[in-house]
């Protein structure tokens, strides 16, 4: 059985793959995605474009250490009417993110790229969520960011936590508010890569 790397420091994206009882491997990736987000601003093509490099970068260290396995990477977004929303640098900036999402419907963007060391091929896809909020009074937002959830998430939240209470309606892949479209994961692995996660014990 192939090991499978999971090319993210995500403790969300863990949690999906140990709720699923698959067990993973994590190998941490550093990517300049601020200058990914200067240079791309279309959403989509974005959180691919950051997924593939990620998945790359990750791919030539398996390599140099001579591991083999198969790996996932990925990088989220938040799309608000076109503006690219992703994680906030403080408090401040998850105050004034997490205003403009409530009451509001956004649209939670995921890229993923899938390889293998042993094979030259790259699969792409990307999968996309609509979520609202309730409305909320700026007491309560920071309320919520005392909490702390809001770190080192996309949008300034996160559907495992506190958020969850606040969360009107999800249209779309929960997996995928959380950091991995997994259905989509099992249909590159089954079709590309002939290997079928449900056989994992």
């Amino acid at each position: 059985m192939e090991r499978i790397i999971l090319a993210s420091k995500s403790p969300d994206r863990r949690e999906l793959f140990k709720q699923a009882r698959i067990p993973i491997e994590v190998l941490k990736t550093d990517v300049d995605e601020e200058q990914f987000k200067k240079e791309i601003k279309d959403p989509i093509q974005l959180v691919m474009e950051l997924a593939r490099t990620k998945g790359l970068n990750a791919k030539e260290v398996m390599q140099r250490s001579k591991k083999e396995g198969i790996i996932i990477a990925a990088d989220t977004v938040v799309e608000l009417n076109g503006e690219i929303i992703g994680k906030a640098l403080d408090e401040q900036d998850a105050f004034r993110i997490l205003k403009k999402l409530i009451g509001k419907t956004h649209n939670l963007l995921t890229g993923i790229a899938i390889t293998n060391t042993h094979k030259s091929k790259v699969i792409t896809d990307y999968d996309s969520t609509t979520v609202k909020f309730l409305q909320l009074s700026d007491n309560e937002i920071w309320n919520y960011i005392r909490s702390g959830d809001w770190k080192g998430r996309a949008g300034a939240y996160t559907i495992t936590e506190k958020a969850s209470l606040f969360i009107e309606y999800i249209k779309g892949s929960p997996s995928n508010v959380i950091g991995l479209p997994m259905h989509k994961i099992f249909l590159i692995l089954k079709n590309d890569f002939d290997f079928n996660i449900l056989g994992i014990k």
